[in-house]
């Protein structure tokens, strides 16, 4: 049986294959739930932040939640990252305000890695929305080494621990200002991969230098990011014109771009194949969600999405 949660809105989604097709079930409904993870140890633990009502755990791979009180300072949990390497049992949690917390016995007990707030850069964080404020909007555990751990601020930078977060290296000029999200790879030592509010950038050495391979991207404002796990440099990126065309429904306008490095070496970025088909069959779909909030019309839309990718509809 496959199993995918999904962070929507104002709740968690559960999906579910089976014998007859995929089903869904609703949980932490009002939670707005803001990044969830599985352990990778353990994959009937999952951990959910949520924004306003804290850090849940889940121990039966998303079937009943409990709520870890008193372990976090923020009811704001805005990421939420366990560490895939093998000797590491390690959870990393990042609030807003920017806060990092780690645990290393699967979330028994935490500490809050507070040289992260005195980077000279944090004098500039900024979220635009609540400009007054900022957050952690992502966290990557190096999947090759023990103790290596990437920070994406939101906004205003990506930073970096050889440690485990005891000390840190502030942002580069080069680098991405407003990186949505962040992956290491472990076929691909060094290499970091973000998908930023500023575009696409690549590092090969561990954020010391950036560069930005962009041809054929025509869409700038990038969100979601994938690596192949087979292939670091198969690559899929969701990307928009703007934040407000990527970000809300009434103005939703976005793309989902490929990139793969070919034995001639070159790499553009090209539009996800028949995507303009699947975007019309999402349209009544969509057209549901605009009209109602209902929670089943959420999940069948998302059961649909699921159905397509895979090739099932």
């Amino acid at each position: 049986m496959t199993s995918i949660i999904a962070a929507m809105q104002d709740s968690l989604l559960l999906i579910e294959s089976s014998k007859t097709g995929w089903k869904s079930h609703e949980y932490l409904k009002g939670s707005h739930p803001q990044s969830v993870t599985f352990d990778p140890r353990n994959p009937n633990r999952v951990y959910c932040g949520t924004l306003g009502d804290g850090l849940w755990k889940s121990d039966d791979g998303g079937q009943s939640w409990e709520r870890l009180k008193n372990v976090i300072f923020s009811n704001e949990v805005t990421s939420v990252s366990a560490s895939r390497i093998e000797q590491e049992n390690r959870v990393y949690v990042g609030t807003e305000p920017t806060g990092l917390y780690r645990s290393d016995n699967g979330g028994e007990s935490w500490h809050r890695m507070s040289t992260l707030n005195n980077l000279d850069s944090s004098k500039s964080w900024s979220f635009p929305p609540r400009p007054w404020t900022s957050h952690v909007r992502w966290i990557e555990s190096d999947v090759n080494i023990p103790d290596y751990v990437f920070v994406v601020i939101e906004a205003g930078a990506l930073v970096r621990s050889l440690d485990g977060g005891r000390t840190w290296i502030d942002r580069v000029e080069q680098g991405p200002y407003d990186t949505h999200t962040l992956s290491t790879h472990q076929k691909a030592p060094k290499r970091l991969y973000s998908s930023a509010g500023d575009g696409y950038f690549e590092s090969f050495d561990y954020g010391q230098t950036w560069n930005r391979p962009i041809a054929g991207l025509k869409h700038h404002y990038l969100y979601g990011l994938a690596v192949d796990p087979a292939d670091p440099n198969t690559i899929v990126v969701s990307a928009s014109q703007s934040a407000w065309q990527g970000h809300y429904i009434e103005h939703a306008n976005s793309l989902v771009y490929r990139r793969s490095i070919e034995n001639d070496g070159s790499g553009e970025w090209k539009v996800f194949r028949n995507q303009k088909e699947q975007l019309l069959l999402f349209l009544p779909q969509i057209q549901k969600i605009m009209e109602t909030s209902m929670p089943l019309t959420t999940a069948d839309y998302f059961i649909l999405l699921i159905q397509v990718f895979l090739g099932e509809s």
